[in-house]
Formats: C-alpha cells, structure tokens, sequence
C-alpha cells in the first residue's frame, strides 16, 4: 500500500522532494522568526516597566502569563495542522498573525499617545491607562496565537523532509534536532546582544521594528521554498481518533479478552495515510482498550464504524500517548526554574555593575547571553564529542537515550538554582556591606559576572533536557500525531511558566510580613528573599528529578514495524521494541 502511494507521486507524499536542501529555507526561516520573537519578548520586562510603568510583579506574571498562553496555542495549531492545512500552510497563516501582532506593538512604541508619560523626577509614575494596555494586550493575544500555529509545526515539517523508510535519510532525523536548536539558538545570540542593546540605548522603534521587518523576511523565505519541501497532507484529526478508541474499549468493555492477540483487527487499507512510515504493533500494557479491537458479529470488517472497532494500531496510538505523558509532565517544572531569568535574575542584573570594561556595560536583558553560549557551546560538544565516544560503549547511533539525555539536563538544572540562591545571598551582602538596601536604584558595587554560573547552568540543562524532550516526543508519538507531539512540547511550556506565575502569585501573598517585608517585594529586591525562593524552585526540582527517574525505568518504547525502502519486505525497528530504560 504505501508502495502504491509513492508510485502515485502525491496523493499523501512526494517522495521526491524534501531532504537536505530544503533546510535552507526552513532554518532562514527559524533565524529571522527568532530573531523577532525573542527580540520581541528578551526585554519585555524592561518595556513594561519602564514604558509602561507596571509593578515588577504584575509585568513578571504577564510576561508568563502571556509566555503560558504563546505555549498552550501550540495544541491549537497542531490540531489545524494535523486534521485540515497541513504543517505548511498552518506556519504561513500562523506567520502573518504573528506579524499583524509585531506591528501592532510597534506602533505603540513609536506613538507617545499610546503610552503613559514619561517619568517626572521623584514623581509617582503614571501607569498605562486601560487604551494602553488594552493594545498591549491584543498585540500580544495576536502573538500568541501566531506562535500557535508556528511552534508545534516548524519543528516537525523540517524533520518531515527526511523519509524514515531510506536507511540513508533515517539517522539524519535526531541530528536535525541538534542542529535546529543550534540554530535557533545562534538567531536568539543575535536578538538578545544586538537587539537588546538597541532597545536600551537606541530606542524601543527601532528595538521592535527591527524584528517586525525579521519576521516579515521569515515568511517571504520560507514561501520562497515551497517547490521543494515534501509535504505530507494530514491524515483526519488525531483528537478524534484517540476518542474513538475510547469509546470503542467502553462499548465492548464487557467482552472477555482474546488470547491470541494476532486475532485482533487489522486492517492496512484503513490504516494506510496514517502508518507511512511504519505500523505499531501489538503491546501487553493497558490490555483493557485492546476489546476496541474484538471483532464481534456486529461489526463490519470491510468497512467498520470506529466508534465500535478499531484496528490495533489505532489502539496503540493511544496507548503510545498514554505512556508518554508521564516523561512529558516532568518536564514542566524545568521551565518553571527557566522562567526566572527573565524576571527575577534579571532584576538582580539591573542592581549589580554591569561594566565588563570602563567603556562598556552589557545591558541586564543580554545576560541570557550565558545561557545561548553554554546551550550552543554543549550542543556541538554534544554532537561532535559526546554523541561519537558514548556510540562506542551503548551501540546507539544517537549515542545515548533521549530518556538518559533529558535526565542529565534535569540534575543540571536543580544545580543552577541551588546556584542562584547563593548568588542573591553574595548580592545582597554587598548591597548592605556599602549601605544600598534602602536604595534599590543604586548600583551595588558587585559585578554582575557572578550571575554567569546560573545562566550558564540552565543553558548547559537545556541543551540536554530541552533537545531531548523534543526528541523524544517528536520519536515516541504515533507518526499522524507529530504536530500534535510538538505542541506538546510547547504545552509543557505553557504549564511551566504558568506554575511560575502561581508560585510567585502564592510566595508574593504568604511570605508578606507585618512590617512589609516580603520574599519577592515589588519595589525593592535589596530587601527580599528571592534566596529562598530559589532554593524552593530547587526543592521541587528536587521530588521531580526522583519522579522522573522512576517513570523513565518502567517506560517502554513504541513497538513500531518499519516500511523498508528498496524492498517488499518490512522489518522491526531495532531500539524500539520493548525497551526498557
């Protein structure tokens, strides 16, 4: 059948396009969109707070909040994506909302009528009026709904051009994902120096419009590729199919099981636009929805209604994704952790001397500078080092598992939050040594280079977790639902920074003093204990690291029998039969 369909030349894929040249036009695309979303978002807090004069406290919850939403859309767009548009033209539409969204901010920017005045000496500052904020608040809506459609597609469509059935394109899937993040991550290099510098010392015009123009060239590349790319149409709404399943199992719920799994329904033919590259195959787990699969005197074999029988590899669709959201949820609290340095660890920037030379002060909002660096620098150890040497003692092409990867990340990150907290403390020390507690818009004389650990620290833990959280969801996901994995990844990130928003929420209210102190106070840092509020973070990190650990032993890879090209026959996928990590 799916020789059928390649001979055909497209009703579902052209297997004649696609591969290595088509990645020019996908990362051309990635560099400019990161270079607009993060030049659009890396200094944010700074925007709002200082342009828009909110509370620190309220701007740091929505700049999650709205982080939260930018990465809860993603399912939205992968549900598009995967059901109706294809991965192609979901980006495109997505691009230009996101765009609409930049101009709109922009313009903000530009305009002194659509933001407070500036302020007036010692004068209370004028916060932005209801107007203001309400194009503010559109603008970014309209971003998050953008970056719906861009997130859970771009990842999955640029490993889309690689064919799994070709022994010689199959390996060339899990380098793609290092060197996408090792892209990405050299365009947000660029957004958080360059663009960051503009915005504080050129202006906030030019600070947003030069990302706005960024994106506008992003779409233009990535359109320009279309002859090339291999597009794969979408094979019908993942999200109903799963349902079926369930509905199926529960209508049958009755019937005693079969013991011969081999009598189960298959049905190739049925199931042919959604196992292109391979069909799953029977497993032992989660026995109860495999009665969706009985075949009784009511069903119709040749053309069945799903919502009473299904085949076995619908039913282990389900069971696929069952089985990966327990990894999946551990990673939320890691971007919980991530989450600070754009808040809080940036705050602590903006009091310290920032000086690196006499001349030279690197603004607060490029300090995840570190953090790029270490993740970029740690992606092409990884690569070229890590991957080679560890291919010897494990056997693996990739070198180690995901699952291994992603737990190195995770010990990595819980050692930079036990970092930070140190750091506040040496702060806050020489904020007291020179008698600056009480005056927070002081400098302290403490360089600012004791924050690069931290930084560092979640770089070299993002390179690992982040990558393999990725990959791993973009590997283990049936092969119809891989936007719908993407989004998950993005979903992850939405509940992690919407956990961050709750615990400072929740810090900010029960830590409050009788005398007005507080853990996180909104107008002075110097008199705070963010300490604590970082060895908290590390806590937490803590219970996850020990949960994780324990889903990742009993986890079991994705049976799945892969279409071989050049030949009639299909073999097992070799790693991913019944392992166990």
């Amino acid at each position: 059948m799916v020789q059928k369909m390649e001979e055909k030349g497209g009703s579902h894929v052209n297997r004649k396009k696609g591969g290595i040249i088509t990645m020019p036009f996908i990362f051309a695309n990635e560099v400019c969109e990161k270079l607009a979303v993060v030049g659009f978002h890396a200094n944010m807090i700074s925007y709002l707070t200082t342009q828009l004069h909110m509370p620190l406290t309220k701007a740091a919850n929505t700049l999650t909040n709205f982080g939260g939403t930018g990465s809860l859309t993603p399912l939205i767009g992968a549900f598009v994506a995967d059901t109706y548009a294809g991965r192609f033209w979901t980006i495109t539409v997505a691009s230009i909302i996101y765009q609409i969204g930049m101009f709109s901010l922009t313009f903000s920017a530009i305009l002194p009528q659509l933001r407070p005045p500036p302020c007036q000496g010692d004068q209370v500052c004028k916060e932005a009026d209801t107007g203001q904020l309400a194009i503010l608040y559109v603008s970014l809506l309209l971003a998050a709904l953008g970056s719906g459609g861009i997130r859970p597609c771009v990842v999955a469509f640029g490993a889309d051009q690689f064919d799994e059935t070709d022994p010689k394109q199959a390996t060339k899937t899990w380098k793609y994902f290092n060197w996408y993040y090792f892209v990405m991550g050299a365009a947000v290099l660029v957004a958080v120096t360059v663009l960051v510098y503009i915005q504080d010392n050129v202006g906030w015009n030019w600070g947003l419009g030069i990302p706005t123009v960024a994106m506008f060239l992003s779409i233009i590349a990535f359109v320009f590729g279309y002859p090339l790319y291999r597009n794969l149409d979408p094979a019908g709404s993942p999200f109903v199919r799963l349902m079926q399943v369930c509905v199926a199992a529960f209508r049958k719920r009755k019937l005693d099981m079969v013991s011969d799994p081999n009598v189960l329904y298959q049905n190739e033919e049925l199931d042919a636009s959604i196992c292109l590259d391979g069909k799953l195959l029977h497993t032992k787990h989660m026995k109860f929805l495999d009665k969706a699969a009985i075949v009784t005197e009511e069903d119709d074999i040749k053309s069945p209604n799903l919502w009473r029988l299904n085949t076995v590899h619908r039913v282990e669709e389900l069971k696929s994704v069952i089985r990966m959201g327990p990894i999946w949820a551990s990673g939320i609290l890691l971007i919980t952790a991530y989450a600070q340095q754009g808040t809080f660890s940036l705050q602590q920037a903006k009091s310290m001397d920032r000086h690196l030379t006499k001349s030279f002060e690197i603004p607060a909002g490029s300090m995840s500078v570190f953090t790029i660096v270490s993740m970029l620098s740690t992606i092409a150890l990884y690569d070229r080092i890590i991957i080679p040497v560890a291919r010897k003692f494990t056997g693996l092409d990739r070198g180690i598992t995901f699952l291994h990867r992603m737990g190195i990340g995770f010990v990595i990150s819980v050692l930079a939050t036990l970092v930070a907290g140190f750091v506040e403390m040496k702060r806050k020390q020489a904020a007291l040594a020179h008698g600056l507690v009480d005056k927070p818009h002081i400098i302290i004389p403490i360089s600012v280079l004791w924050l690069v650990p931290q930084y560092s620290l979640h770089g070299i833990a993002e390179a690992f977790m982040s990558v393999g959280h990725l990959e791993f969801l973009y590997d283990q996901a049936p092969e119809s639902m891989r936007s719908t994995a993407t989004a998950l990844f993005w979903t992850a990130n939405s509940i992690g920074n919407y956990v961050s928003t709750l615990l400072v929420t929740l810090v900010h209210r029960f830590s409050a003093g009788p005398n007005g102190s507080n853990w996180l106070p909104d107008n002075n840092l110097n008199k705070g204990k963010l300490e604590y509020f970082y060895w908290l973070i590390t806590l937490l990190q803590v219970v996850n690291v020990i949960y994780y650990f324990f889903c990742a032993k009993i986890y079991t890879f994705k049976p799945i029998q892969m279409h071989q090209k050049g030949g009639d026959s299909s073999s097992s996928s070799g790693v991913e039969l019944d392992n166990k990590v």
